[in-house]
């Protein structure tokens, strides 16, 4: 009995001592009884759990490496996506005439100075002819008044002749001014002239984003759509609506995360470059307008999407709050750091939303974050750490 006394106690200072030793670390995966025997471990395993390959309770369990990003002012904001003005053209006509070819699509890129319709205008037949024909009268009036002129200086013509030459010529040019004008009335953009036969050609690079012009179609100055909308879609306007009591916390500048049905797992940048000058009285609720990257055209004008203001200095891990675990005044998450292992990290929030949170201190950028299953975790750990008690 001496001896089998003796060989117990000898193993259990050998099962200590090899757990003492230097360069040795404890794993989560030993066995609890020799676990407990390292005093000095009792706290991480309370706080870590790991489960074998084949455990049933892995399959719901999810989780996520979730980077570090800007913390956002606020909750996420409604917006609405539209046109780049400043990168936009609709192209409408200042006379009448009719559509006779149509060489642009919706959806077709063009160019500056592509031909997008060809159209028969009276109104341009008629200004041309007008045209051509005061200035000919104007030569004719003015080879006339320095004939005058001439023949007057010798006294072969009465003077009041001469003064009438000369007011056939200022009338002649006062109409040939008249002429061009009102060409130029018709054609503020310049547009290529042929006759009576206009080109309509794009003034700006981009896509046609809607078309309203179709073959034979009667058009006038005035008309309720442009008949082509030309647009870059590269840059777009956001419009935010902003409640009016955030205005404080906003300015020019700030960037502006963007998130959208459309594309879920993508994040898209914008910049604020104007505050709203009134509020709506309604809503009570101001416009902020802000210039959005679309380099791949994957968003598109009039879509809804969800804007987060940054704010200018630090990060934080943006985390479901189905993944944080909460025991009286402090925060929890479970960062996967093996396959089937998981440790309880106390967390510091910096903000709290309703449907996300971001963690300050206590979480990493780029760590594997329980998405799904934290409580199936705690729970675990509690009840061992229960049976161990």
């Amino acid at each position: 009995m001496k001896w089998r006394g003796l060989f117990a106690a000898l193993t259990v200072v050998m099962v200590v001592s090899a757990f003492s030793l230097p360069g040795r670390s404890q794993r989560l995966s030993d066995p609890p009884v020799v676990i407990d025997l390292a005093q000095r471990s009792a706290a991480r395993v309370r706080d870590a759990v790991r489960f074998p390959a084949d455990a049933p309770q892995l399959t719901l369990i999810g989780s996520t490496a979730i980077p570090a990003s800007p913390i956002p002012i606020t909750e996420p904001l409604s917006a609405r996506i539209v046109y780049d003005d400043d990168v936009t053209a609709r192209v409408a006509v200042s006379f009448s005439g009719r559509i006779v070819t149509l060489k642009a699509a919706t959806g077709d890129s063009i160019r500056a100075g592509q031909v997008l319709a060809e159209i028969d205008s009276p109104d341009f037949g008629t200004a041309s002819a007008d045209l051509l024909k005061a200035r000919a009268d104007e030569q004719l009036k003015r080879l006339a008044f320095e004939r005058a002129k001439e023949l007057g200086s010798g006294e072969a013509i009465a003077a009041r002749e001469l003064d009438g030459a000369q007011a056939d010529f200022e009338q002649a040019q006062a109409e040939r001014i008249r002429a061009e004008q009102r060409v130029a009335n018709l054609n503020p953009q310049g547009l290529p002239v042929r006759g009576q036969r206009v080109s309509l050609t794009s003034p700006v690079n981009g896509m046609v984003t809607e078309r309203t012009a179709t073959p034979a179609l009667e058009v006038s100055p005035g008309m309720a759509a442009p008949l082509f909308v030309i647009a870059d879609l590269r840059h777009l306007w956001l419009m935010i609506d902003l409640p009016e009591h955030l205005l404080s916390r906003m300015k020019v500048g700030s960037a502006v995360s963007v998130e959208c049905d459309a594309y879920p797992e993508k994040r898209f940048t914008a910049r604020i470059v104007q505050l709203g000058e009134v509020v709506d009285p309604n809503s009570r609720r101001i416009v902020v307008r802000a210039r959005l990257d679309n380099p791949e055209a994957r968003l598109l004008p009039e879509m809804f999407v969800r804007a987060s203001v940054l704010q200018d200095s630090g990060s934080g891990v943006k985390v479901p709050n189905a993944a944080i675990v909460i025991r009286g005044n402090q925060r929890f998450v479970f960062v996967q750091t093996a396959p089937g292992e998981f440790h309880r990290r106390i967390v510091k929030l910096v903000t709290q939303g309703g449907d996300f949170s971001y963690v300050g201190e206590g979480l990493a950028g780029g760590e594997r974050v329980v998405t799904s299953g934290a409580l199936l975790l705690d729970a675990e750990i509690s009840t061992r750490a229960d049976s161990d008690s």
